[in-house]
């Protein structure tokens, strides 16, 4: 026997009873996010190396440590995409859609990251995404907080929005430079992770989980007390308009998004439905990126939501996996009966209504039992009596109860 080859470690297959609810989140979000003018892009798994290490960030994780990289044939250096952002910017770009005015773009598939895999977090993870280019004004931050905070309630998700500005070139250096110093003062109470953190990207020790560290970073200086009057002004802006929404939040100085090219606006929805690993979905906003990756002065705002921890949440919640089932299940009597019944499969098939059969015949009860197994509503005994006769029964699976139908009428009757 040949040795059995099992799947990559942290990539993981999706099997079609799981499948059913990645489509119902997949198929909420087109919905919801078309009712807010968002359109559908799709970009490659595989870009340039350097997309990443300009867009991301030369001194994140995602970067230094994450990253699937490797030379092509022609000697180029590619990657396997770690976020979605960076690759959508990148079309947007290349393709000038920045021509036609402000865009709103969305996204979905699979992201690459090589790290220890974890609850809800793999080395191919999933994401749906959503960026707005072209508009600087914050009502378009508080709308799109509102699409997310509206796709979960569509899905039954209880999630708490945290709110956060993270400033801008004008206010942030002075502020990481008076973080630094007051983090070095107390590098001896923090864990090694922080103590690397401190200088190349000392905003993500703010995002420390380790429960030594959390007494030095509740003391930490907090830059929304030191914004300048712009940021100030947004991030005041971006409340009034969540709360003109309805939209409940709760303001978090610690939250950070772990990507450099974020500003001002950044948010977080969580739940406690998984424990430690608490945030489902986290954007913000981008106004530099388009410019570092080429393209002209842009202002945009963005997020990304992880499926695999929303299908965790969804299936904890108990909430059932919408699988569309057959309507009704042919089972044959005898070969005239599986002939005809191919026939009428393919008839309610054309009418719009699922429908099943077993190629292989056998016995009755298998079939009946194959029927049960499927979860068809209704089963229609197929023999050479029916065939010739044109009537048949119509079973119904959950009460027992049998109709007679003509097999002309059969679509109608079933519909």
């Amino acid at each position: 026997m040949a040795t059995k080859i099992n799947g990559v470690k942290g990539m993981n297959d999706l099997l079609p009873g799981q499948a059913a609810r990645w489509q119902e989140m997949e198929a909420v979000a087109r919905e919801v996010f078309a009712l807010y003018g968002y359109r559908e892009v799709r970009t490659p798994v595989v870009e340039p190396a350097q997309l990443f290490a300009r867009g991301v960030g030369e001194a994140t994780d995602i970067v230094k440590k994450e990253m699937y990289v490797f030379e092509d044939k022609g000697e180029d250096l590619l990657a396997l995409r770690p976020e979605g952002t960076a690759g959508t910017v990148r079309a947007f770009i290349e393709h000038g859609a920045f021509v036609e005015g402000p865009q709103k773009w969305f996204y979905m598939g699979p992201m690459f990251r090589r790290e220890r895999p974890q609850k809800g977090r793999y080395r191919q993870f999933h994401q749906i995404g959503c960026e707005a280019f072209g508009v600087a004004e914050p009502f378009i931050d508080a709308e799109q907080i509102a699409l997310l905070d509206d796709y979960f309630a569509r899905l039954g998700v209880r999630a708490e929005l945290k709110l956060n500005t993270v400033g801008d070139g004008s206010c942030r250096p002075a502020y990481l430079q008076d973080l630094r110093a007051y983090l070095a003062s107390r590098k001896g109470e923090l864990c090694p992770d922080c103590n690397e953190r401190m200088e190349r990207n000392p905003l993500r020790v703010l995002d420390c989980k380790v429960e030594s560290c959390q007494p030095v970073l509740a003391e930490a200086p907090r830059l929304l007390e030191r914004l300048c009057p712009e940021c100030a002004a947004h991030f005041d802006a971006v409340r009034s308009g969540l709360d003109a929404l309805g939209v409940r939040y709760t303001v978090d100085t610690r939250l950070v998004r772990g990507l450099d090219y974020y500003v001002r606006t950044a948010y977080e929805f969580t739940s406690d439905a998984l424990g430690s690993q608490s945030a489902v979905a986290g954007g913000g906003r981008y106004d530099g990126l388009v410019e570092t990756l080429g393209g002209p002065p842009t202002p945009g705002i963005g997020f990304a939501l992880g499926q695999e921890r929303l299908a965790m949440i969804l299936e904890k919640a108990g909430r059932a996996a919408p699988e569309r089932k057959p309507v009704v299940f042919f089972v044959s009597a005898d070969a005239d009966g599986a002939r005809e019944a191919l026939r009428r499969a393919a008839e309610l098939r054309r009418a719009g209504i699922a429908c099943e059969l077993d190629p292989r015949g056998g016995k009755m009860k298998a079939q009946f039992k194959q029927a049960e197994r499927v979860g068809a509503r209704y089963a229609l005994v197929l023999g050479g009596n029916e065939v010739a006769t044109g009537q048949a029964k119509l079973k119904d699976l959950a009460t027992r109860e049998e109709t007679p139908v003509a097999l002309a009428e059969l679509v109608a009757r079933v519909r």
